[in-house]
């Protein structure tokens, strides 16, 4: 059996009792990061081979974890924060286990895109998830240019090094429009940060923005 268990975005406490009881069960535990997933096993004692399974192996690596699999041995995915397959490893494996019928089952845990959905306090009803922005600023701006026309919220992940380019981009596209930038989730310097693109961007010009960062546009 396949385990997708979703582990905690920042939080360490926000790990399910489902999540650790699969940790300590499974035969062998590919992460995204071996280094990072350590320090979270160490954390809750939990002491299982790990391999690595991240976008430079995934191709080689899902082949022996078929392999696995096949084998009889139990495997659970994690990444290093949140759940697997969603702007993370996770989606080849997932669908090589479908099309060898293999059986595979998901571990739900923290998503950084509800949490910071529900602190936006924007429409929640419907919205639009779209991965990472893109680092090439006219790709960047179509993005934005869409986001701006739909009428749900939209959410994208982004870098730190990168929020302020991207702040004066939605105020070139949506200059009136609210913006939401959710920052270090569940952490202690957890921030929900609502204004314009302008208001924003003169913020994080005299605040640099530090951790990992969602950003949520209104509905049009």
């Amino acid at each position: 059996m396949l385990y997708i268990v979703g582990t905690p975005i920042g939080n360490l406490d926000d790990i399910t009792l489902r999540a650790l009881a699969t940790l300590k069960m499974v035969d062998l535990i590919a992460a995204e990061d071996t280094r990072h997933s350590a320090n979270l096993l160490r954390h809750f004692e939990i002491r299982k081979p790990l391999v690595s399974y991240h976008e430079h192996n995934e191709a080689m690596r899902t082949d022996e974890l078929v392999g696995r699999l096949k084998a009889g041995e139990s495997v659970a995915l994690i990444t290093d924060a949140g759940m697997p397959g969603l702007s993370d490893p996770g989606a080849r494996l997932i669908r090589r286990c479908i099309e060898e019928n293999l059986p595979f089952t998901i571990v739900p845990g923290v998503s950084a895109i509800t949490t910071a959905l529900v602190g936006s306090g924007f429409a929640m009803e419907h919205f639009c998830y779209r991965g990472f922005l893109p680092v090439k600023s006219g790709q960047r701006a179509r993005e934005l240019t869409a986001a701006a026309e739909r009428e749900e919220t939209t959410i994208f992940f982004e870098s730190p090094y990168r929020i302020n380019k991207t702040l004066a981009a939605c105020g070139e596209v949506m200059p009136e429009r609210q913006l939401c930038v959710a920052r270090e989730l569940t952490k202690k310097f957890e921030e929900f940060r609502r204004g314009t693109a302008s208001e924003l961007l003169a913020h994080f010009e005299s605040h640099p923005a530090k951790g990992e960062i969602t950003l949520l546009i209104a509905a049009k």
